[in-house]
């Protein structure tokens, strides 16, 4: 059975804190180095509860794509929600790692899981990680279709494919549109609009798209945009993640039980419509 440091060491090595964005907070929020670790639980979002499943499941170790404390605190009392998760996982021995940025624009990442879930091939990241000579990292992907298809038809695809959550996925551009490449982004996307027009590509699918970059967004070009919830966008990277870490257990020969959390823990719970204004 390892060590949590030496599950960490090889969670280092997938995604190193070092290309976290600099106002990023990525590692380990809690937990002893010198602790054993026979089961994982990925999860997006390191809410209570995730903390429950974990504990429900024995794991020793949490691993989630967002962080706990991203603005810093000053207190960890129990009578705030952040503060709740550390007594509990503090008290139970368990541990709480974090790969966010640095997940984002690794080989494979978080946008590549998402090309998975839709069954998209990738042919580059759409903005390149300048350190690596292989430019094969960096946040977001190019991708093509296997055959064309409408527009509507890939924003059924996604439905299709992606978990589902309250939102569902929102469409903006032609519906009957052909749509043959597409960038994707896991997670808030509209700043990378830029890129994406440069790429030239029939349709753009991120998640928390805002009113005016999406509007200028339409107006400038034909751009298909495509816009489903944070959470499902993400949730793709803890099955390939799981899967990384299956793999490096069988290698050491660790024998770890790897779970990957089914929660829906994306926060808009009920959606309310009239229907479409046309």
């Amino acid at each position: 059975m390892p060590r949590l440091s030496e599950v960490i060491s090889e969670l280092d090595a997938l995604w190193p804190p070092e290309r976290a964005e600099g106002w990023d907070a990525v590692g380990t929020v809690c937990g002893d180095p010198d602790a054993e670790v026979d089961r994982v639980l990925f999860a997006v979002d390191p809410v209570q509860d995730i903390v429950d499943e974990a504990l429900k499941l024995g794991a020793q170790l949490i691993v989630t794509h967002h962080p706990l404390y991203l603005r810093g605190t000053t207190t960890v009392a129990a009578s705030t929600f952040k503060g709740r998760v550390v007594h509990t996982l503090i008290k139970h021995d368990i541990a709480l790692h974090v790969a966010h940025t640095n997940a984002d624009s690794a080989d494979p990442g978080v946008s590549d899981a998402l090309a998975g879930a839709l069954d998209l091939r990738v042919e580059r990241p759409l903005v390149p990680d300048p350190t690596d000579p292989a430019g094969r990292r960096g946040l977001g992907r190019i991708c093509t279709l296997g055959q064309p298809e409408t527009l509507g038809e890939f924003a059924a695809r996604a439905a299709a494919r992606l978990p589902a959550t309250a939102q569902g996925i929102r469409l903006a551009g032609d519906p009957d549109a052909l749509v043959r490449t597409v960038a994707v982004s896991g997670g808030s996307g509209d700043s990378l609009f830029d890129a994406v027009r440069a790429a030239g590509v029939d349709a753009f699918l991120t998640a928390d798209l805002r009113h005016h970059p999406a509007s200028e967004a339409v107006q400038h070009s034909s751009l298909g945009l495509v816009d489903a919830a944070h959470w499902a966008t993400e949730w793709p990277w803890c099955e390939q993640a799981a899967a990384q870490l299956d793999a490096i257990s069988d290698r050491h020969g660790w024998d770890l039980r790897v779970h990957v959390s089914k929660q829906v823990t994306d926060p808009w719970t009920t959606h309310h419509s009239s229907g479409a204004p046309n």
